[in-house]
């Protein structure tokens, strides 16, 4: 009877770098007692991690000081196991389409299901909520890409989505600030068309802001394909709703943006 040590040599030579409880069960034959021990003691071992109940990392040995290899690699097996859509977001998809300035130091993926975010090894997961309507409406070509890696490919936010994505979790994307440094990075790179498609399933709070940051980083072609947001807007709102003023007056005392219809309670700063 093979061990749980030849099974992942088995799996590494193929070529592949993870398995779920109940392939390795159907091959070696344990009863789940055994297994659980022949996984924990290959887990203390650090040649398993176990990001999800049932669902196994192979680790080789440049994986083991990090804990785990680069969630690319296997965030698309992980998703298809759990049966959830997804996409690659956020940060992580921002420095995918060239935003310089974006240290990914966590990897976010945004679903259509509330899902606990986790650590393994060195690496943080972070799964934003999309409502499943619009999710599956956005969630297609042309506005998704594919990431490539030694391990396969990985769905991520085309620039459209990503730029959106940031604006609606900017507290997951290093704040108003980062999400302006990004949306200067990528800006150009948006197709009005396909951003304009993409608005109709954000808030449209989150539409004026993206509006009023691509006009601010010069980026006038795409903030004007989401100016027809603005006429459903029924009151202005913060630029920053994470600013708590200290008293309500001077919640309103801010500069006012009457094209986006924008309370600018905060300073934008933004690196060249």
């Amino acid at each position: 009877m093979p061990s749980i040590d030849s099974y992942v040599d088995g799996l590494l030579i193929r070529g592949r770098a993870y398995f779920s409880r109940d392939e390795v069960a159907a091959a070696l034959g344990l009863k789940p007692s055994a297994l659980a021990a022949a996984i924990t003691r290959a887990i203390n071992k650090h040649r398993l991690a176990n990001p999800r109940h049932g669902f196994y990392l192979i680790l080789r040995p440049e994986d083991q000081i990090a804990g785990a290899p680069d969630p690319v690699k296997w965030i698309d097996p992980l998703m298809k196991h759990q049966g959830i859509d997804y996409r690659i977001s956020l940060l992580r998809a921002a420095a995918f389409h060239g935003a310089s300035h974006q240290a990914s130091m966590v990897f976010q993926v945004v679903v259509p299901r509330q899902l606990r975010d986790f650590d393994l090894g060195r690496h943080r997961l972070q799964f934003p909520y999309q409502g499943p309507d619009a999710f599956s409406q956005i969630n297609q070509s042309p506005l998704v890409d594919q990431m490539k890696s030694d391990a396969g490919f990985a769905t991520v936010a085309g620039v459209e989505l990503t730029l959106l994505d940031c604006v609606r979790y900017f507290h997951k994307a290093a704040g108003i600030n980062g999400v302006a440094q990004i949306v200067k990075d990528i800006g150009a790179k948006a197709s009005p068309r396909l951003l304009q498609k993409a608005a109709g399933a954000y808030e449209n709070s989150a539409v004026r802001r993206l509006g009023y940051l691509l006009d601010l980083t010069g980026h006038a072609r795409q903030a004007d394909a989401l100016q027809g947001f603005v006429k459903r807007a029924r009151t202005a709102l913060p630029l920053d709703p994470s600013v708590r003023p200290l008293m309500k007056a001077l919640a309103q005392a801010g500069e006012r943006n009457s094209r986006w219809r924008l309370l600018i309670n905060e300073a934008v700063e933004i690196a060249g």
